[in-house]
């Protein structure tokens, strides 16, 4: 995520990733190993989103902010459109932090630690 804070590293990339909170995969653990039942996989992911709807959420939360604002024509780093069921980890009790929360919740860590200036 923080190449799409740079606005001065050209164009964003043009990919679709799976995003999750690192503390939703930490609380997920916890459920597989407390619960009897857990057993298999879990996908761990809150949603897909293309870096641009992820700039569009950043630029909601930091309005004046220049974030990148061109979508880089290097094919490699294309990565289609995709969704991933998530319902099997929310039956094991996982409640997804929204992207747009957990992207605001990093910015203020990131500023906490002084690892950007927004």
């Amino acid at each position: 995520s923080h190449y799409l804070l740079n606005a001065g590293a050209g164009a964003f990339p043009n990919v679709t990733l799976g995003w999750v909170d690192v503390r939703d995969v930490a609380h997920a653990h916890i459920l597989a190993f407390e619960i009897p039942s857990a057993s298999g996989r879990y996908c761990l992911v809150e949603r897909s989103a293309h870096a641009s709807e992820v700039i569009k959420i950043l630029r909601g939360h930091y309005p004046t902010h220049k974030f990148l604002d061109k979508l880089s024509d290097y094919s490699n780093l294309f990565y289609p459109a995709h969704t991933v069921s998530n319902e099997k980890a929310k039956n094991l009790g996982v409640r997804f932090i929204p992207l747009e929360v957990s992207l605001k919740d990093m910015i203020e860590s990131f500023r906490e630690k002084n690892l950007v200036s927004i």
